[in-house]
């Protein structure tokens, strides 16, 4: 067990991401300090203490992105920190309250606390690559994205892409503070991460999958890459052993339209009421390639985007999802059923 006496740090601990880098730290024998909002919300927390290894190593924090030095005792002692912690959702009705001031001073304020504490040799940082391929660069099938694009925050802020200006920004000034303070950061930019949930909650990137499968009348115009929660918590695992990671390491398996990503559900699951029709009339968005040679320096080996589809679907159904027809309910109901997830 690589991390035996080694202790680490995971802030954000309860979301999607984290929670499966927690339990696959705790599996290496690494002892976790791991921040959440509210220790108190078993909603937060009992996915995470029911985790083998949890009642020997696993010490929870309450720490918030918004309080400078709320992350000091979390990383104390830390010889790796995990700043995953960053809000992730569409519908905002203040971007810079509930998604730039989050992702950018939580950057800032997680960097601080390490730059503080002598013990930290290597912060990993959960980005996205929406900090990566929105620059106005054409996306065509014979188009590589690669770690040396970064997204521009103008075009972010005219297009009001408020969450990839909130990675964009966040990177931007992780990578700034790390140069200044002569830090060894590492940040790991991931596309749509879809396979099981160990959390109760709805994650944005699982409910993208939710919604096609619960009867949603159309699929929308889009092509995404995707990749599997288990393949990128191992990258940042990876990323904070291998001495020699460095830089930014993009993370997809696949792109893939929702056309294609349907037309395999259909496959997976003939019963399920899956969209027919795109939600436009437009010709369907192009898909791209995604250069895999970093990542491939992390030893991942992706596990295929069939695959996280099952995984995504078996793990809503565990959730308690029920499978029904729910196109034939208000919107008031669709949302009550999301919410008892």
């Amino acid at each position: 067990m690589s991390g035996a006496g080694k202790t680490v740090c995971v802030t954000g601990a309860s979301g999607y991401i984290a929670s499966w880098l927690v339990k696959l730290l705790l599996v290496k024998g690494y002892t976790v300090k791991a921040s959440v909002r509210d220790p108190n919300d078993p909603k937060k927390t009992e996915h995470l203490l029911a985790l083998d290894g949890a009642k020997e190593r696993l010490h929870l924090f309450k720490a918030n992105l918004l309080e400078e030095g709320s992350f000091d005792s979390p990383v104390d002692g830390c010889e790796g920190v995990f700043h995953t912690a960053s809000p992730f959702y569409h519908a905002v009705k203040d971007p810079q309250a509930e998604l730039i001031d989050p992702a950018l001073k939580g950057t800032l304020n997680v960097l601080g606390s390490c730059s503080k504490a002598p013990s930290v040799k290597r912060v990993v940082i959960t980005s996205s690559v929406a900090a990566v391929a929105y620059n106005g660069k054409p996306r065509t099938p014979d188009v590589v994205v690669d770690e040396t694009w970064f997204s521009d925050p103008e075009l972010c802020k005219e297009m009001k892409t408020w969450y990839v200006l909130s990675k964009t920004l966040a990177e931007e000034a992780a990578w700034k503070f790390a140069k200044e303070k002569g830090m060894d950061i590492v940040t790991i930019n991931p596309a749509m991460v879809i396979g099981p949930l160990l959390q109760p909650t709805l994650n944005t990137s699982a409910e993208a999958i939710l919604n096609l499968v619960n009867g949603a009348q159309t699929f929308p115009n889009a092509s995404f890459g995707w990749v599997n929660v288990k393949d990128v918590a191992n990258a940042h695992i990876q990323a904070f052993e291998i001495s020699s990671a460095n830089g930014r390491y993009v993370l997809v398996e696949r792109v893939a339209h929702y056309s294609q990503v349907v037309k395999t559900l259909r496959e997976l699951y003939p019963t399920l009421p899956l969209p027919e029709k795109c939600a436009d009339d437009k010709p369907y968005v192009p898909t791209y390639q995604v250069s895999k040679e970093k990542a491939k320096s992390l030893g991942i080996d992706y596990i295929p985007l069939e695959v996280c589809l099952k995984e995504t679907v078996e793990s809503l159904k565990e959730k308690g999802m029920q499978f029904i027809q729910v196109q034939k309910l208000s919107p008031a109901n669709k949302k009550l059923l999301c919410s008892k997830l």
